[in-house]
């Protein structure tokens, strides 16, 4: 006799949940003009006009990334991140019509993933946003902690070696402290005072030779390239970073 019980309910499809996106921006054309561009790659963006209600909208809808202006009524866009940093490893990208390196530096010292000067590109913008969301997907998928990989190279924080196609390679002390501060940091730009600071000490945060020197010889050591680099880059004016891909 067959069964009158029932079919199974089918299982309910599960779909991958939307990029939230927090854009903090005082200038309503602006929000406008980035949300339309942000909702058309399928992302679900979340509005704030300043710094305040953006770390509260931070908190509660833990966006997958943040788009922060410096200019903000009720305080500094760095007073923000500085208030994120504390709780927060949400990328940042700023978007401010402040164009000097000082702004720049600091703000990627405060924590930035990536700045954006006014007036923008829009299709930069998304490119380096999707950039952004992509490394920090990638992140959770990334060798053991401590082992850090970029072309041939391979970067031991733990065990305090590093190794070519296989092959050990000898760096000096100053050189490998360099490397490791860039590969805690990988694909994030370090800025020239944050990387002589992390090195040398505070004493020769000026000293910028240093730094030109140094990732020299790091680049004939672990560049396939050293005169083209793919890998140890220098963000003009800036710092340095190190891509993992190249």
């Amino acid at each position: 006799m067959p069964s009158t019980a029932p079919p199974p309910a089918a299982a309910p499809a599960t779909t991958a949940p939307a990029t939230t996106v927090l854009l903090v921006e005082d200038e309503a054309q602006i929000r406008r003009f980035v949300r339309e561009a942000m909702e058309q790659q399928g992302w679900r963006v979340a509005e704030a006009g300043a710094v305040l209600p953006g770390l509260a909208a931070a908190g509660t809808l833990a966006p997958d990334l943040i788009v922060l202006d410096l200019g903000l009524p009720d305080g500094d866009g760095h007073a923000f991140l500085a208030e994120l940093r504390q709780w927060s490893s949400t990328p940042v990208i700023v978007l401010s019509a402040r164009t000097n390196c000082g702004d720049k530096i600091r703000a990627l010292d405060a924590g930035a993933d990536d700045y954006l000067a006014k007036p923008f590109s829009m299709a930069e913008l998304l490119a380096r946003a999707r950039a952004t969301l992509r490394r920090q997907r990638q992140a959770g998928r990334r060798e053991p902690a401590g082992l850090v990989r970029f072309g041939d190279v391979a970067v031991d924080l733990e065990e305090r070696h590093v190794s070519k196609a296989g092959r050990r390679v000898h760096l000096t002390p100053t050189e490998y402290r360099l490397l490791a501060v860039l590969a805690g940091q990988a694909d994030r730009t370090v800025s020239n005072t944050r990387l002589l600071s992390a090195v040398w000490g505070p004493v020769h945060s000026e000293d910028g030779h240093y730094l030109r020197v140094y990732m020299g010889q790091l680049r004939h050591k672990l560049e396939d390239q050293p005169a083209q680099p793919r890998h140890l880059l220098t963000e003009t004016a800036v710092g340095y970073r190190l891509a993992l891909a190249g």
